[in-house]
């Protein structure tokens, strides 16, 4: 009985030397992949990470806004100028849209107002997306910079270099189906990757751009 007691425990050591030197070797492997992925990402040159080649369509939404500016720019000037404030009949037997007079000063200020607003508001909102569209994404030398380049409205780009730690990515690049946004501090609206472009190093945005992080305000 004794010797049965005595080979169950030395059974149970080796056991538990044996999980301890696995754990620890778990261990030791993600601490050795944890400091090379560090390394990989302190880069020794520039490194593009993500690039999306679509001026044409840039081109065509600018054109696309403008057209729209003018079009209702030029409708609220002709209704602030040109509509008459003609009395309309007490006729009851009017339908209700006949007994509207567009002259009267409430409709056609109103009006004049909306189409301006809404002129304003394509034009805004189209140059907006244009100028928060990235065309690049580069790492600098030593992973500690980054450089978004962006579309611009009249056709040429933009280049803006900041740390990497004042850029945020909301997403993980596998989840996101249409666009990725990236948050930058300082920076009201967020920046767009459009997933139609090309992660040219995509491991190594992961460990860079790709990670979310909490920004100072």
């Amino acid at each position: 009985m004794m010797n049965l007691v005595h080979v169950f425990g030395r059974c149970n050591f080796a056991s538990t030397l044996f999980r301890t030197r696995t754990a620890f070797r778990d261990l030791q492997y993600i601490a050795n992949k944890s400091a090379s992925d560090d390394i990989r990402t302190k880069v020794v040159k520039d490194v593009v990470l993500f690039k999306y080649e679509n001026p044409r369509f840039f081109r065509v939404l600018t054109a696309f806004s403008v057209c729209q500016f003018s079009f209702w720019g030029y409708l609220s000037y002709v209704t602030l100028t040109s509509l008459r404030n003609v009395p309309v009949s007490p006729d009851p037997s009017l339908s209700w849209w006949r007994k509207i007079n567009l002259g009267d000063p409430k409709y056609r200020y109103g009006l004049s107002l909306m189409c301006g607003v809404l002129a304003c508001g394509i034009l805004a909102t189209c140059c907006a997306y244009v100028a928060r569209a990235v065309r690049y994404l580069v790492l600098h030398k030593g992973g500690q910079n980054i450089s978004l380049v962006t579309y611009t409205p009249l056709g040429g780009q933009r280049t803006i270099t900041i740390g990497l730690n004042q850029v945020s990515c909301e997403h993980s690049r596998h989840s996101a189906r249409v666009q990725l946004p990236l948050k930058i501090t300082g920076h009201w609206l967020h920046y767009v990757l459009d997933m139609r472009g090309e992660f040219t190093n995509g491991r190594l945005f992961d460990q860079t751009a790709g990670l979310k992080r909490v920004l100072q305000k």
